[in-house]
């Protein structure tokens, strides 16, 4: 909680690490399965990206983003992007990786 609210003052967005080993779990079953190859993480003043890639010299075949609210109050929302088009979107992390799972 204390690095929440620490990045919350700061003005920074990042997953936390309970995110990013749900995200990391789903990135590794579809490595496994030879689906994805590469991924990138971001963080910008109001949103962090985990962009996945078949290979490392494409554009992002997934991104999924989370994007902080104003409020300390408001939970951040999810959303999977695919280029610019929003795939998904969500409050809950785990609807968000339910859905980019259903995606060949």
């Amino acid at each position: 909680m204390l690095v929440y609210l620490r990045d919350k003052l700061n003005g920074r967005t990042t997953f936390t690490r309970n995110e990013l080993s749900q995200i990391l779990s789903v990135y590794g079953s579809r490595v496994q399965r030879g689906q994805w190859r590469d991924y990138a993480i971001d963080s910008l003043p109001d949103m962090a990206v985990f962009s996945i890639f078949r290979s490392s010299k494409e554009q992002p075949l997934y991104s999924v983003t989370k994007i902080s609210s104003r409020s300390l109050i408001k939970p951040a929302r999810y959303v999977v992007y695919s280029g610019r088009t929003v795939l998904m979107e969500s409050a809950s992390l785990q609807e968000v990786l339910a859905f980019l799972e259903q995606q060949t």
